[in-house]
């Protein structure tokens, strides 16, 4: 290969890790074109997946300010670049991985934090995002309607407490309001029995 197809290499993988949100760095030896094939199907709605030279890598890496695959770029390597959802194209490699244990999971790269094998894994176990954000946007709702009933119970009970003096006063005043119409009667006979 000419230097200048060298850089051009180098400098489309530069662009592809510094535009993908994730990366997982696989081997592929043993694999066939046609499970190969198979596996870009699988992943390309969230990701490419892309054959590539280890020098050539390990510099476009570099340039991309890139040091999770630092030593891992041995033999037969492919990078799965992730622009859509992460989760699902590791979930969709681990599947894949069950199917053909040719291919084998190196490492990857999530958001700039170097993930091991296991983490990769881990991360394809995970639920997908739209449930994620369902249980979270169900959690907010919760916390939110308690803070709404915690608001409203003060006021709750504050009626509830000016309506029982209310209704104390009104028997208290009920019971006097009769004794003074008694009283006032009292004298009104004292005076017919008198005059």
């Amino acid at each position: 290969m000419a230097r200048p197809d060298k850089a051009a290499a180098v400098a489309e993988l530069t662009e592809k890790f510094q535009s993908s949100g994730a990366a997982v760095l696989t081997e592929y030896r043993g694999l066939t074109v046609a499970q190969l094939t198979k596996l870009r199907q699988a992943i390309s709605e969230h990701a490419t997946y892309a054959v590539v030279k280890n020098t050539l890598t390990d510099i476009a890496a570099k340039e991309a300010g890139v040091t999770a695959f630092d030593g891992q770029l041995t033999g037969p390597s492919a990078i799965a670049f992730v622009t859509g959802d992460p989760v699902e194209t590791a979930r969709s490699m681990r599947d894949f991985a069950r199917e053909n244990p040719a291919l084998i999971i190196r490492g990857g790269l999530l958001e700039g934090k170097a993930l091991s094998a296991d983490e990769v894994r881990q991360l394809a176990d995970l639920e997908p995002r739209e449930v994620l954000l369902a249980k979270l946007a169900g959690a907010m709702k919760a916390s939110m309607s308690g803070a709404a009933a915690l608001f409203v119970a003060p006021l709750a009970q504050t009626a509830r407490v000016v309506d029982a003096l209310r209704q104390k006063l009104e028997e208290g005043a009920a019971p006097s309001a009769e004794a003074a119409d008694a009283s006032a009667q009292e004298p009104a006979q004292e005076q017919d029995t008198q005059g």
